[in-house]
C-alpha cells in the first residue's frame, strides 16, 4: 500500500521544529490518520484517563519510598513496553474474533496495520531512550558523554511528550473502533496492577497506602473508560461489540448535499403569476382566468398610443383646426 508523502504528520515537521521536541512528539506520535474527538466532554474524559494512566505508570509507590529515580523510571518504561507489545495485539485479536460475526478483518486492515507502526515506534523510541542513559553514564569520552547527554535530554522530551499522547489515543487504536482506546487503557492499567496484587509486593508501603496506591489508578481509569464508551454509546450509538463498519456515521462525515440548480443564478419567477396590490394603477382589471391584466397589454385600450386609439396627438393624419384655404384668390374671396 503507497502511502503519499507527509500523511503520517500532516506536514507539520520541519527543520526549526526539531529544535522543540514536543512538538515533533506531537506530530509523530499522534498522526494525522487519528480521526479527531468527536465531542469535548469525551476529550476532557480522556484527558484525565491519561494522567491517571501517568500516575500508574510512573508509580507513586516509587516517588514514597525513597525519592525519584530515573534509572527505576526507565525500567519501568521498559516493563510497560513489553507489556504493551504483548497486551495490545491480544486484546485487538480478542475484538477482531467478537467483530467477525457482523464484519470482515480486511475492512479494518489499513487501520490495525497504522496503530502497529505506532506501537513499534514508540517502544523503539523507548529502548532508543535507554540506550541513551546507559551511554551517557557510561563515562567515557567526555565529548561522547556530552553529546550523549545532549540527545537524552532531547529524548527525554520527546518520548516523555509522546507517553502522553499515545495514552491519549493509545497507538491510534480510535481509527479502528471508537471504543477501544478506552478498553485497552484499561485493561492495560489492571494487568500491571494485578502481578503487585497476587504477590503481595506493596514496594515497602503500608497495607493501606500499598493497596490505595496499588489499586487507585486501575478503577480510576476503568470508571473513567466506562463513562466515556457510555457517552459514545448514548450521543452517537456507538458499540463495543458491533463491527466498526456497521456503526452509524459520525457528526460531520456525511458531506453536504449540493444545491440543485445551476449556482448563483437566483430563483425566477413570474411577475404577473400573483395577486398585484390594491395600490397598483390596474388593480380590479383582470382577465377572465382571474389573473390581474397589466394596464398596456394589447388589446384593452389602456395604451392612450395604440394605433387608431384616437387617443394620440401625433397621429399620422391628424385633423386641422381650420377649414383648409381655397385653391385659388386671396383670404378673402375673389
Amino acid at each position: 500500500m503507497t502511502r503519499a508523502s507527509g500523511s503520517w504528520t500532516g506536514g507539520t515537521l520541519s527543520a526549526r521544529t526539531f529544535l522543540k521536541p514536543h512538538q515533533v512528539a506531537r506530530a509523530v506520535f499522534h498522526p494525522a490518520w487519528i480521526p479527531p474527538s468527536l465531542d469535548p466532554s469525551v476529550e476532557r474524559l480522556k484527558r484525565i484517563r491519561v494522567i491517571a494512566g501517568a500516575v500508574a505508570s510512573i508509580g507513586v509507590y516509587t516517588v514514597l519510598e525513597g525519592g525519584f529515580d530515573v534509572t527505576e523510571l526507565l525500567e519501568n518504561a521498559l516493563t510497560a513496553s513489553a507489556v504493551l507489545l504483548l497486551l495490545t495485539p491480544a486484546t485487538v485479536g480478542v475484538m477482531l474474533l467478537v467483530w467477525r460475526r457482523t464484519g470482515t478483518v480486511r475492512q479494518m486492515k489499513v487501520s490495525l496495520l497504522n496503530s502497529l507502526k505506532l506501537l513499534l515506534l514508540f517502544i523503539g523510541c523507548v529502548i532508543a531512550l535507554v540506550l541513551l542513559v546507559q551511554s551517557a553514564s557510561s563515562g567515557g569520552n567526555p565529548l561522547l558523554t556530552l553529546g550523549a547527554g545532549a540527545a537524552m535530554m532531547w529524548m527525554l522530551v520527546f518520548v516523555g511528550s509522546g507517553a502522553f499522547r499515545v495514552s491519549g489515543n493509545f497507538f491510534g487504536t480510535a481509527a479502528v473502533h471508537r471504543c477501544l482506546p478506552a478498553l485497552l487503557a484499561t485493561v492495560t492499567t489492571w494487568l500491571m496492577a494485578i502481578p503487585d496484587l497476587v504477590t503481595g509486593d506493596l514496594h515497602g508501603l503500608s497495607l493501606t497506602m500499598g493497596i490505595v496506591f496499588i489499586l487507585g489508578a486501575p478503577v480510576t481509569v476503568t470508571a473513567i473508560a466506562l463513562l466515556e464508551t457510555g457517552r459514545l454509546r448514548r450521543r452517537y450509538g456507538i458499540r463495543l461489540r458491533t463491527h466498526p463498519a456497521s456503526l452509524p456515521p459520525v457528526p460531520g462525515r456525511t458531506p453536504p448535499v449540493p444545491p440543485t440548480g445551476l449556482p448563483h443564478v437566483p430563483p425566477q419567477q413570474n411577475p404577473y403569476g400573483h395577486p398585484q396590490p390594491s395600490y397598483a394603477p390596474w388593480a380590479g382589471t383582470t382577465t377572465p382566468s382571474g389573473h390581474p391584466q397589466p394596464p398596456y397589454a394589447p388589446g384593452t385600450g389602456g395604451n392612450p398610443y395604440a394605433p387608431g386609439a384616437g387617443g394620440n396627438p401625433y397621429a399620422p393624419h391628424p385633423q386641422p383646426p381650420y377649414a383648409p384655404r381655397p385653391p385659388h384668390g386671396g383670404p378673402y374671396g375673389s
